[in-house]
């Protein structure tokens, strides 16, 4: 008896389906440097770079982790793909750059068109309001691999920068004044503490008093861009580094870029901790260590200041709409020790 592919799980025609159906958001990304639609066996991106000097390419590839399961409880899936290019934007902007194309991979157990097609809108959106185009990606469906409609998600981005202006640490010095900007929730990190704790008590659907939403739509806020208020101050003399706080927290993520013999120091109790936030560790009874561990806390990206200039980037800040916190500083002594205010 002949087997076809399709009974063996993988449907060429829904595959062609999908692609189809992406096509004009797909399209509505493209900048003036996408030389082809997409179906062809790779993209083809205008390398002209009249306007930089010794320009660098920044090169970043990333997930969403768990909260992909979050999705799938919840039934929504059209904002991880937002989560996913706005995360990769974020790490190459703390670089100096800015993006210039994105590219996906979604692999999954069956191909749903509703699911894929909610999350491909999610990644054009994002790519729209960071000025990105979405130049192409990878539909894998792979039964056996993985169960049912479950699915991965993995995002690769590339950006410019001007090789004087690459931002590295290299500028940070003690003295500089760490400036946090808010986080919207989680982001994508620490989703698997946040779910071993508040799926004990909630459901996403249930509505928690604390967080004035759903667990689900708590959970779901998508991991803001901080492109449009950084890059205007990109090539400031006094921005001396930059801090994408992800996994490993505030700690783990700006000494990334804190020179060796410097430290930080922190006062933990300059901005309030959003209600999710204390909400998971109440519950889950989780060690302070851990959370300032695992979570951005409220806090999802740092600039790192010349001290003489610090009011001058909290005013820029705030003309374009942030809330910026004062949050510590850069200080001597030994690499990695930390200082508790």
């Amino acid at each position: 008896m002949a087997t076809t592919y399709a009974q063996a799980g993988v449907n060429i025609a829904t595959g062609d389906a999908f692609v189809r159906r992406i096509k004009k958001e797909v399209r509505s990304t493209f900048t003036r440097r996408v030389l082809r639609d997409i179906g062809a066996f790779g993209s083809f991106v205008d390398a002209r770079f009249t306007k930089y000097r010794s320009p660098v390419l920044v090169s970043s590839v990333d997930g969403v982790g768990t909260k992909l399961l979050v999705a799938r409880l919840a039934g929504k899936h059209d904002t991880v793909g937002q989560d996913l290019v706005n995360h990769c934007v974020n790490d190459i902007l703390v670089c100096g750059a800015v993006p210039l194309y994105f590219l996906d991979y979604f692999a999954t157990g069956k191909l749903s068109l509703r699911i894929a097609t909610d999350v491909i809108k999610g990644f054009a959106k994002a790519c729209r309001e960071n000025g990105c185009a979405l130049v192409g990606g990878e539909t894998a469906e792979m039964p056996g691999m993985y169960t049912g409609e479950d699915y991965d998600l993995a995002g690769m981005i590339v950006g410019i920068v001007d090789k004087p202006d690459i931002l590295d640490g290299a500028k940070v010095r003690r003295g500089d004044v760490l400036i946090g900007l808010p986080s919207t929730g989680l982001h994508t990190n620490g989703f698997s503490l946040a779910r071993a704790v508040l799926l004990k008590k909630y459901r996403v659907s249930q509505r928690v008093p604390e967080l004035g939403a759903t667990l689900g739509n708590a959970l779901l806020a998508v991991h803001r861009s901080y492109l449009n208020p950084i890059r205007p101050l990109l090539k400031k003399p006094w921005l001396h580094g930059l801090a994408h706080i992800t996994g490993g927290g505030i700690v783990g993520n700006t000494m990334r870029v804190v020179p060796r013999g410097l430290r930080l120091r922190i006062d933990w109790d300059a901005w309030e901790r959003p209600a999710l936030f204390t909400l998971i560790q109440k519950l889950g009874s989780v060690p302070e260590e851990d959370m300032r561990r695992t979570f951005n806390l409220g806090i999802g990206l740092i600039l790192l200041v010349q001290a003489d200039f610090a009011d001058a980037a909290l005013r820029a800040l705030r003309r374009g709409g942030e809330k910026p916190v004062v949050l510590g500083e850069v200080s001597g002594n030994s690499r990695g020790v930390q200082a508790h205010a």
